[in-house]
C-alpha cells in the first residue's frame, strides 16, 4: 500500500521536545522496565554511596568524641584521687594536745603488750598478743591508770531500709577538763585501716588506704571527716571497677560503728565479768585475788570451830 507510512525503527526515532528535536538511539532489546529499574539502581547506588560516606564520617566523629571523653575521664580521675590524698593528709595531720597524749599512752600500752606472750583472760581461741577484746581491755586499763575517763564502748543498731543491722566495739575517752568546750569525746580504734580495706580495691584506692594509721586516735569531728573521704573514695573505686557498693561500705553504715549511741563499760569488775582483766591469765592463776584467799581462810576456821564444838558434845 503506497499510502502506508514507513515503519521507523524504535532506535532511530526522533522525539520532539519543545522547539527542538532529540534523536533516540535506544537499544531495541531493552524494554521500558529495564530502563526504569536501571535508573532506580543507579539512584540507589548513588544514595548508598552517599549514605556510606556520611556514616563513615559520623563514625569517625564518634570515635574522636569517645577519645576526648576517655581523655577527660582520665584527667578527672587523676584530679579526684589527688584531691582525696590531699584531704586525707590534711585531716590526719591536724591534732590536739589531748589527742596526742591519748595516742602516746595507747601506743606505749600496745608496745608493752607485744612483749607478753598472751594477755587473754577470756575463753576465746588464743591469738598473737591476745584477742581484740583483751587488747582493748589492757589499753583501756592503761588509759584509766593515766587518769583518763576511758571505756570500752559497744555500739549496736537495728536494720533499716538503707542500713543493715550490726554492732561494733571500740575505745573512747571522755574529757571534761575544759569547761568552755564542754564534753570532748576521743575515739580509739585499734584496727582502723582494716575497716576500710577492700579485696578488689584498685591501685589508687589501695594507695590511699595505705596512708591510714593502723591505730586511730581522734575527735569525733575528725573521724567524721575521714569516713566521708574514705567512703567517697570507695564509691569511686567500685564505680571504676563497675561493681555495686555493698551497704556495709556506705557512709551511713560506717558512721554507725562509732557514732551511734553505745554502751560504755568502765568498771574493772564489769570488765572481768565479761572476760576482761587487767592482768594476764597466767598471772591470775598464780596469784589469785585476795578476797578469794580470805574466803578460804574464814571457811577453814569455821570448819575447825564446828569440829571442836561437836567434840565437846
Amino acid at each position: 500500500m503506497a499510502g502506508a507510512l514507513a515503519r521507523i525503527p524504535m532506535n532511530r526515532r526522533i522525539f520532539t521536545w519543545g522547539d527542538g528535536e532529540i534523536e533516540s538511539s535506544i537499544d531495541p532489546a531493552m524494554n521500558l522496565s529495564d530502563t526504569v529499574f536501571g535508573f532506580l539502581e543507579e539512584e540507589h547506588q548513588g544514595s548508598f554511596e552517599s549514605h556510606s560516606s556520611k556514616s563513615n564520617g559520623e563514625n569517625e566523629d564518634r570515635d574522636e568524641n569517645e577519645e576526648i571523653e576517655n581523655l577527660g575521664s582520665v584527667e578527672d580521675n587523676k584530679v579526684f584521687w589527688e584531691t582525696q590524698h590531699q584531704l586525707l593528709q590534711g585531716t590526719l595531720c591536724r591534732t590536739s594536745s589531748l589527742e596526742s597524749r591519748i595516742r602516746n599512752i595507747t601506743k606505749q600500752a600496745i608496745k608493752e603488750l607485744e612483749l607478753v606472750e598472751n594477755v587473754c583472760a577470756c575463753r576465746r581461741p588464743p591469738v598473737a598478743h591476745g584477742c581484740r577484746h583483751c587488747l582493748m581491755r589492757e589499753v583501756c586499763s592503761s588509759l584509766q591508770n593515766a587518769g583518763l575517763n576511758s571505756a570500752i564502748c559497744k555500739s549496736k543498731w537495728r536494720s533499716s531500709p538503707k542500713t543493715p543491722s550490726g554492732e561494733h566495739t571500740f575505745l573512747d575517752v571522755v574529757d571534761n577538763s575544759i569547761s568552755k568546750k564542754g564534753e570532748i569525746k576521743v575515739i580509739i580504734e585499734l584496727n582502723f585501716r582494716a575497716e576500710f580495706e577492700m579485696a578488689r580495691g584498685n591501685e589508687e584506692y589501695n594507695r590511699l588506704i595505705s596512708r591510714l594509721p593502723e591505730i586511730f586516735v581522734g575527735k569525733v569531728e575528725r573521724l567524721v571527716s575521714l569516713i566521708k573521704i574514705l567512703c567517697s573514695s570507695a564509691k569511686k573505686c567500685l564505680k571504676e571497677n563497675k561493681m555495686h557498693m555493698a551497704p556495709w561500705r556506705k557512709q551511713r553504715y560506717m558512721e554507725a560503728k562509732w557514732l551511734r549511741t553505745c554502751e560504755r563499760t568502765t568498771s574493772t569488775l564489769a570488765l572481768l565479768a565479761t572476760g576482761y582483766s587487767s592482768r594476764p591469765i597466767d598471772q591470775l592463776t598464780r596469784d589469785p585475788p585476795r578476797w578469794i584467799c580470805l574466803s578460804i581462810t574464814i571457811l577453814d576456821a569455821a570448819s575447825r570451830f564446828s569440829v571442836a564444838v561437836n567434840t565437846l558434845h
